[in-house]
């Protein structure tokens, strides 16, 4: 079995029948009908589908900043549900890192101060922090860029920014929502690149939800949502 579709490696993430509704009685939304998803760990996997489709609910599950109806999620075995709000946010703060489409850095704040931000939440020493959030900016490409605010930065160097942050905690898993959502396709292509290296040369699950075929290609498999079901899930060829 080709690398890329191995199943034998342990599950970091699963979903079974999971379901989320939002609102009560007549005006009760269903935004996930009982799902089923298991992700392993070392995955690149593209969670596609058109707007109300489910999509942006399941990652907001996966990321612990909601929680299902009915269901169970599991991260690394661990039932979630039967987590304390605090420890739901020690798990993002130690297992989880995001990147947004709208990058989400503070504006009156260096590039180097923005990624420091998880490990000042972690208690991080000064010193130790600025070394590790300066390697972090070195590895998307932007030492020397450590003390440029986001005004004086291009959208893709943000992006690069809000993925130094992300990668600074040495996650178990990037959760990216819609990354080169806002960049072009050049900048684009330069995002998807970075993504590929931390999952193939660092082994970081990533889970990437995209409208852009285009950029779903870069994932080892897709998973396709339509009216709160998963449609499609397949494997598909070689990452770039």
């Amino acid at each position: 079995m080709p690398d890329e579709i191995r199943t034998d490696r342990p599950p970091v993430v699963e979903l079974q029948a999971v379901t989320k509704v939002y609102g009560w009685g007549t005006a009760a939304m269903q935004a996930l009908r009982g799902i089923d998803l298991t992700i392993t760990e070392g995955e690149f996997v593209a969670v596609m589908g058109p707007s109300g489709s489910g999509k942006s609910t399941c990652m907001n599950i996966l990321g612990c900043l909601d929680t299902p109806t009915r269901g169970r999620y599991l991260f690394k075995g661990v039932e979630v549900g039967a987590l304390t709000r605090n420890q739901r946010a020690l798990l993002r703060r130690h297992h989880l890192g995001f990147i947004f489409q709208g990058y989400n850095l503070l504006n009156r704040t260096t590039a180097l101060e923005n990624v420091e931000l998880p490990l000042i939440y972690r208690h991080v020493k000064k010193e130790e922090r600025r070394r590790r959030a300066a390697r972090a900016l070195d590895v998307v490409g932007l030492s020397g860029w450590e003390h440029r605010t986001p005004g004086e930065l291009s959208g893709g160097q943000q992006q690069r920014v809000a993925i130094a942050r992300a990668i600074v905690t040495e996650p178990a898993i990037l959760l990216a929502d819609e990354p080169t959502g806002n960049l072009d396709t050049a900048r684009s292509l330069e995002i998807m690149e970075l993504l590929t290296s931390f999952n193939r040369d660092r082994g970081i699950t990533v889970i990437m939800v995209t409208h852009e075929q285009d950029m779903a290609e870069y994932a080892r498999r897709v998973v396709q949502f339509r009216d709160g079901l998963v449609e499609m899930d397949s494997a598909h060829g070689e990452i770039r």
